[in-house]
């Protein structure tokens, strides 16, 4: 895998607001952005579908011990929220560039990212 997507991005990409391609590669999504995405309250029907055909193309990773591990060090030291604090630390466990627009994360010295470019509203 050479890219994990944050669940902002994949909202962005699933709403057609992405500005330009992405690149070429293996893409991944963490558990924790797959229930983010699923658990929207007012998710109707058709977008459930759209989602979860997405998520179908994408490696799925789950929260292993160095992942788990990794969290916890970024938590402390950067005040992430958990699943911030998780989908960052799945990045830099499997050693991808994490395509996120959420600016707290860029606090984290050791995790490469790259913000999604977005059509102008």
């Amino acid at each position: 895998m050479n890219f994990l997507l944050d669940t902002n991005a994949i909202i962005y990409l699933v709403n057609g607001r992405l500005g330009s391609g992405v690149p070429g590669g293996r893409y991944g999504v963490s558990v924790i952005t797959e229930i983010e995405l699923l658990s929207f309250p007012d998710l109707q029907l058709d977008e459930e579908q759209h989602i979860r055909a997405f998520l179908a193309v994408c490696d799925r990773v789950a929260i292993s011990e160095p992942i788990r591990d990794q969290a916890i060090v970024l938590r402390r030291q950067h005040r992430l929220k958990i699943p911030d604090a998780i989908i960052a630390a799945t990045a830099m466990v499997a050693n991808a560039v994490l395509f996120s627009n959420d600016g707290r994360l860029a606090s984290s010295p050791n995790l490469r990212l790259r913000a999604v470019p977005l059509e102008p509203s």
